[in-house]
């Protein structure tokens, strides 16, 4: 610690000053050589120590004043004097003084002084750049990761099986390159891997780190960077030639758009530094001095953000598209995640896995993570489906506000509005149907209806575009017919309904009256596109009828919607009235409503019921704080399976 370091130093500096200053142990007290001679005539010296032209007095017990003194004067000492002290009785004696060690005892303070000052000045210098300093300031900072260093292999890889097959290949040629030459092929110079956050790419970078026998050096992106033009491109070249000294080896380039963006667009031009930087790594990639042993990979979830040259075969040859994991791969990512805690016997991980459609691995381990603690704080000796379901709810719309206080009219709004959305739901076939129906609030929604689809769904046809627009509807709906009142409770039903038509109008040709053209402009972020200004490839009269039939979309599910919730009006209310009492309704609980009317066995699908989490939800009183009427959702981004 440069702190101990400091003081220490401090102190010896201190001692030295002091026994130079001292002389060996002699007080400071100075005196003439009149007092001197006097005080040996009075017999109070006991001893006498000459140094040169220095005289140290010791004198005796029971003298006034300090015990030992220098005498102050140049006198030498003479045949008098010494006939004095030899009567007096005062022992002297001589001392020889080596002039180096004068000189030591004068210069050594200063000298351990400024060293001091230097170590700490050649600190902050290094400590204002970081690792290595200003020294070392165009130095990679890339870390190499050995087997021993990282504990990931590829059985830590789930849902993702092609991108795991395609970089296992290059593991192979590394391992074993005269396999894959003996018909000329050559291993990728480049693997770039593309997906969503949270999908895996690092993690299967750092199966990579695990499983090969060749060096694997990291670094990020955004190390590069740095205020002064070309340090980037320098610390480049270095990384690059620690890579050259020790191939075959892999280079990992995490978050690469950081500064592999494309060169010259924006409104100002380019930055410079970052120019030169994405310059120096194309050469290194493909350039005169380039290694085929030397394999860069990188991972973005921004592709469309990289320059064109550094996508080009010769850098990076391959591209391995991680996308969000199917069922099978989610319930696979799940079960890798399992093994970390203790699950009771009869968990069924395929449920969770139809129940998070649009999850990533993060999301999935998170999942498992709130579960484990959820059943921590039940004191329970397993984690089990509530508590799985639980943490899933909670990761999309947030923990359950046990504690908020609902009037009760605003508590029979949201009934009538989730109920709405089910009740549509249920009736009408495209569309997905109702896993669990909830009034207990969660972050900023008062209520939830959530769905089990049946599949993945990689395309959406028609029908089931419509009957989401109805199903976003229900609640809204519902909760006028019942309550007489609307509420902003719909804000986020409308925006996702008003979107799904205008989408089906404009970029997936679902009009009948505009047939299947594409309206709209290039959606191009400002500063990665080439134009400045936006233009608008159809005219006035287009946007007119553009807007009109996304108004009849809408009008028309909305019509539909109203009709059926009108043809089962009876339902909607039982509904109501059990979600009142419950709190949150399963599947089979609402089969049962819809059937019999009423809930004749209670499932044990509801979270809330079984772990005894009940809202706080309470009649209305003129001394209770209200919360604000509403069911406004927000649902996880990229999801659909559910509806507030």
């Amino acid at each position: 610690n440069r702190y101990i370091l400091l003081a220490v130093m401090t102190v010896i500096v201190l001692l030295v000053a002091l026994g130079a200053q001292n002389k060996l142990g002699m007080s400071p007290r100075e005196m003439t050589w009149s007092e001197f001679r006097k005080e040996v005539e009075a017999g109070h010296v006991q001893k006498v120590r000459i140094s040169g032209r220095e005289y140290y007095v010791e004198m005796k017990e029971g003298t006034a004043g300090p015990r030992k003194y220098v005498v102050i004067g140049d006198e030498k000492l003479s045949d008098a004097d010494r006939a004095l002290l030899n009567e007096k009785g005062v022992e002297y004696s001589y001392e020889q003084q080596s002039q180096v060690v004068g000189l030591l005892l004068q210069f050594l303070p200063w000298a351990i002084l400024i060293g001091l000052l230097w170590y700490l000045f050649l600190r902050q210098l290094r400590g204002t750049s970081g690792p290595g300093g200003v020294f070392s300031f165009g130095k990679s900072r890339a870390t190499l990761v050995t087997k021993e260093r990282t504990k990931k292999t590829f059985k830590d890889v789930a849902g993702i099986d092609e991108a795991r097959e395609e970089v296992e290949e290059i593991i192979g040629f590394l391992r074993n390159p005269k396999k894959y030459q003996r018909l000329g092929g050559r291993i990728p110079k480049g693997v770039l891997l593309i997906g969503p956050p949270g999908t895996g790419k690092t993690l299967l970078a750092k199966a990579i780190a695990g499983e090969a026998d060749v060096p694997f050096f990291s670094i990020s992106g955004s190390d590069f960077v740095e205020l002064f033009v070309g340090v980037g491109a320098s610390r480049v070249r270095d990384l690059f030639q620690q890579a050259k000294e020790n191939s075959p080896c892999i280079i990992f380039l995490d978050e690469i758009d950081a500064v592999g963006r494309r060169r010259g667009t924006g409104l100002g031009g380019g930055h410079d530094e970052r120019e030169q930087t994405l310059n120096e790594i194309l050469v290194q990639m493909d350039g005169f001095e380039s290694d085929d042993k030397v394999i860069v990979m990188a991972a973005t979830n921004r592709p469309d953000v990289l320059d064109p040259a550094l996508l080009r075969p010769g850098r990076f040859d391959r591209h391995i598209y991680v996308d969000l994991p199917d069922i099978k791969g989610r319930e696979e990512i799940l079960r890798v995640h399992a093994k970390k805690v203790r699950l009771a016997p009869d968990v069924d991980l395929s449920v969770i896995a139809k129940a998070t459609p649009m999850f990533s691995g993060a999301d999935l381990e998170n999942l498992i993570n709130e579960a484990a603690l959820s059943a921590v704080r039940k004191d329970k000796d397993a984690v089990d489906l509530q508590d799985l379901e639980e943490a899933r709810d909670k990761v999309i719309w947030g923990k359950a506000k046990k504690s908020r206080v609902v009037a009760e009219e605003d508590r029979w709004a949201t009934a009538y509005h989730e109920g709405g959305h089910a009740l549509v739901a249920y009736f009408t076939p495209a569309v997905d149907k109702p896993h669990k129906v909830t009034i207990i609030p969660r972050g900023p929604t008062l209520g939830a209806t959530s769905f089990l689809p049946e599949k993945d769904v990689y395309t959406y046809t028609r029908k089931k575009l419509l009957g989401q627009i109805k199903v976003a509807f229900g609640g809204r709906i519902a909760e006028e017919m019942f309550t007489g009142d609307i509420s902003t409770g719909a804000r986020n039903d409308i925006e996702q309904a008003t979107k799904i038509a205008r989408s089906m109008v404009c970029e997936w040709g679902m009009s009948e009256r505009l047939g299947p053209i594409r309206f709209g402009a290039e959606e191009e972020t400002l500063f990665l596109g080439r134009e400045v200004t936006r233009t608008h490839d159809h005219s006035e009269e287009t946007a007119r009828q553009i807007d009109e039939e996304v108004r009849n979309i809408v009008k028309t599910c909305y019509d539909e919607a109203k009709a059926l919730l009108d043809e089962h009006k009876d339902k909607v209310e039982r509904l109501a009235k059990a979600l009142m009492e419950y709190e949150v309704l399963s599947r089979e609980e609402l089969d049962q409503i819809v059937q019999y009317g009423e809930i004749r066995k209670p499932a044990h699908g509801s979270a809330a019921r079984a772990g005894g989490e009940k809202s706080h939800a309470v009649k209305k009183k003129k001394s209770e704080v209200v919360a604000p009427g509403g069911t406004d959702v927000a649902p996880k981004p990229g999801t659909e399976p559910a509806t507030g």
